[in-house]
């Protein structure tokens, strides 16, 4: 058989495939929808909880700034990801992007990359809300079953009723999303302008406060890897700081990217795509910075710091109602508590609509048994979505996630970076082709992302790096014990899908036939 890294799928051919009567996705969607999606799995958590915890522990008053320069990176691949999204509107992103530009393997490993992110992220977020309605309801949405294990049904419910909605419809999906996503953003304002009455200017100096030893802990594989290589004394407060601040607080934008996984069910994803993506990513921006300067002029930022409880050593996190504590404005404790909810409910559903939308994609081709890409009556694909919910729930329910952010941030900023190098190469080989929306300044914008990217990967920490790579070498053992051997590329290169093989299998973008435009 040929080599993996020369099936390449040319654009057509993925266009082509959406034509499939079994595997075909209903076009819905507007530009408005888009960034609805990209605010509501956006806007999460983080806002509530990782704006005051990385005040406190790593940045102080600069955490503002931290969010501008992951902001920057964000912005720099997300133009990358709408030249994609526009030229390429077909489900599954930086997957579908990557089969058309690096071939095959590479694809595969982007999709195996993108399950980490979604997969995990959309779990770990659903045991979030689960506390979060523990804290509404005075009791927790979890069950003891044995001293090491707890059956946590509050999660279980949420993933149930979101992969309900997810199989009735993607448009469906996207009003309800629109609601919670009301509700959420309207926490928001509230607390930026309620906290700005209590905003002194003495907490924003010194902005960068002082770099201060490394905390116990803060050495060997749990340093970052800037600093292992570099020589410095850890990454508390002081330029190191802000710096391990800026690659954590990218896990708070993490999701703008799904939104180009609904290329596919688009209406008009030339003009609707970039809008989508690039909307909502400045107006969650907009956001983030509010919440930190707020936050941060409230209170001292040694006010943020986590706190031990010296009778059990149990460690507890600062969130937005530290802030609003210390001043005694305990009401809004009430209130962040519901805007977090609402915001973790649309967080995990469009988390789980990139999943199923990635792994369809990755079925259609082959990679995964071609039974998960058909799509029902709806015109979704019901068995996958399926799927994710079982899986999604199963680990939400019994699994100690503990703190996944960074594993999931090296896992989107890997993707993010292919997608830069992909525009650079798509470029070259594909000039002719007709794209909806242009990344300005190219090769230079790619190139800045790229650079942006590794640079906040750098920035993570070791052990974070050894989990990633792990992760890849699994996928390369999968890829090659079955999706090598079962793809629809392969099979076709064997004579097994005659009389559907034009119809349903990736064609070479340029040995297989003359490609457009050549």
């Amino acid at each position: 058989m040929s080599s993996p890294f020369r099936r390449v799928k040319s654009v057509e051919q993925s266009i082509t495939d959406t034509d499939e009567p079994d595997t075909r996705l209903r076009k819905d969607l507007t530009s408005w929808d888009l960034t609805v999606f990209g605010v509501a799995v956006v806007v999460g958590a983080g806002i509530f909880t990782l704006t005051a915890r990385t005040a406190g522990n790593l940045a102080g008053p600069s955490v503002s700034l931290a969010f501008v320069l992951a902001a920057i990176a964000c912005g720099l691949a997300a133009l990358c990801y709408a030249e994609f999204a526009s030229t390429v509107p077909v489900a599954g992103s930086a997957y579908t992007f990557t089969f058309a530009t690096f071939g095959e393997f590479i694809a595969w490993i982007i999709g195996w990359d993108l399950i980490l992110e979604f997969a995990l992220a959309a779990s770990v977020v659903a045991k979030g809300w689960s506390l979060y309605l523990g804290n509404i309801l005075g009791a927790s949405a979890s069950i003891e079953i044995t001293d090491s294990i707890s059956f946590d049904w509050g999660a279980v419910l949420l993933i149930a009723v979101l992969t309900v909605l997810l199989a009735l419809g993607t448009k469906l999906s996207s009003r309800v999303s629109l609601v919670i996503t009301t509700i959420k953003v309207f926490v928001v304002l509230l607390v930026i302008v309620v906290g700005a009455f209590y905003i002194s200017a003495k907490n924003y100096d010194p902005f960068v406060p002082p770099a201060a030893p490394p905390a116990e802990g803060e050495s060997g594989l749990h340093q970052t890897l800037f600093s292992a290589i570099t020589g410095a004394e850890g990454s508390t407060f002081g330029w190191y700081g802000l710096l391990a601040a800026a690659s954590l607080v990218f896990f708070a934008f993490i999701g703008f990217d799904v939104v180009a996984t609904t290329a596919e069910e688009t209406k008009n994803p030339q003009k609707a795509m970039p809008r989508g993506i690039l909307g909502s990513l400045a107006i969650v921006t907009v956001l983030y910075v509010g919440v930190s300067l707020v936050v941060s002029g409230m209170v001292p930022y040694p006010e943020l710091a986590d706190r031990t409880d010296p009778a059990t050593g149990e460690v507890s996190g600062s969130t937005l109602t530290t802030a609003f504590e210390y001043h005694g404005v305990t009401w809004a404790g009430w209130v962040i508590n519901l805007g977090a909810l609402a915001g973790l409910t649309t967080v995990v559903m469009v988390l789980m609509l990139g999943q199923t939308r990635v792994g369809f994609a990755m079925a259609r081709d082959g990679l995964l048994p071609r039974s998960l890409a058909r799509t029902g009556k709806r015109g979704t694909p019901v068995r996958f979505t399926i799927l994710v919910g079982v899986v999604s729930g199963v680990l939400a329910a019994f699994f100690p996630m503990g703190t996944l952010e960074e594993m999931v941030n090296i896992g989107t900023l890997f993707a993010f970076v292919l997608v830069s190098v992909g525009v650079i190469v798509l470029r070259r080989t594909r000039p002719d082709l007709e794209r909806g929306f242009r990344v300005p300044l190219v090769p230079l914008v790619p190139i800045l992302s790229i650079l942006a990217c590794l640079w906040l990967m750098l920035n993570l920490s070791v052990e974070t790096w050894i989990r990633f790579v792990v992760w890849m070498v699994l996928g390369v053992v999968i890829y090659f014990a079955y999706g090598y051997r079962k793809s629809v590329y392969a099979r076709r290169e064997r004579g097994e899908l005659v009389g559907e093989a034009d119809a349903s299998a990736p064609g070479v973008a340029a040995e297989d036939g003359p490609s457009r435009g050549s």
